[in-house]
């Protein structure tokens, strides 16, 4: 009879290992804080995925003006719009402190993604979750309010749901910039941020350190993070 198990070197294949590893259409790089990855306008050949660091994504309109749309963390892809026949980067994208990013050319991912279920399966499962996170800001910008999607968007940069020890995690981010991702002003930003260091939320000295209390707040729906009047 025909031997049908799969091979060794197919079993053992590791989508983290991979990405890891330079190789045929694989590059690993170093940035330092607010070096550019990419520029809007680029052209678009290669998708990133984060090993360490955190990366900030920004589009600059027409007319002038910046939005942020995006920050992605360790274990996270960017720049994958480029499988999808976009030639041009519709935006820029920055190491937001000193981060190490694997780049895969469009033919390297395109050839891996049909080579390898495991890592098509470990992509679209990444590809899954993002898009239940877009849903889910479109809900959070909809319904809430600017104090709770504040609150939201500090448990979701900390990465609480992930860690397990409850300890106080920190979040380097200016008050600009989460102003930005809230859709709110800098002043409402600082207002909250005060209002949220006072009942024991969060530390906020030079850096944020989010604490579960932020998340007991938000999960229990208490009316310490109130609805803007």
């Amino acid at each position: 009879m025909p031997n049908t198990r799969s091979s060794p070197v197919q079993d053992a294949f590791d989508p983290l290992i991979f990405l890891g590893e330079t190789g045929a259409g694989r590059t690993i790089d170093r940035y330092v804080k607010n070096q550019k990855i990419f520029s809007q306008g680029d052209a678009a050949d290669a998708v990133f995925f984060i090993q360490k660091g955190k990366v900030k994504v920004t589009i600059l309109s027409e007319h002038g003006k910046e939005a942020v749309v995006g920050i992605f963390g360790e274990g996270q892809f960017f720049g994958e719009g480029c499988l999808e026949g976009n030639d041009f980067r519709a935006g820029t994208s920055q190491a937001m402190e000193e981060s190490l990013i694997t780049s895969i050319s469009r033919r390297a991912m395109l050839a891996t993604l049909g080579a390898e279920p495991k890592f098509a399966q470990f992509f679209i499962s990444y590809l899954l979750s993002r898009n239940s996170r877009v849903e889910d800001d479109l809900i959070d910008q909809l319904f809430n309010s600017s104090e709770r999607r504040l609150a939201r968007l500090l448990l979701l940069l900390a990465n609480f749901g992930k860690e397990g020890d409850g300890q106080p995690i920190p979040v380097t981010l200016s008050q600009e910039t989460l102003a930005e991702m809230v859709g709110t002003t800098r002043s409402r930003v600082s207002f909250f941020m005060n209002k949220f260091r006072k009942m024991g939320f969060i530390d906020y000295n030079g850096k944020i350190e989010v604490h579960r209390s932020l998340l007991d707040a938000v999960l229990r729906e208490k009316p310490q993070i109130e609805q803007d009047q």
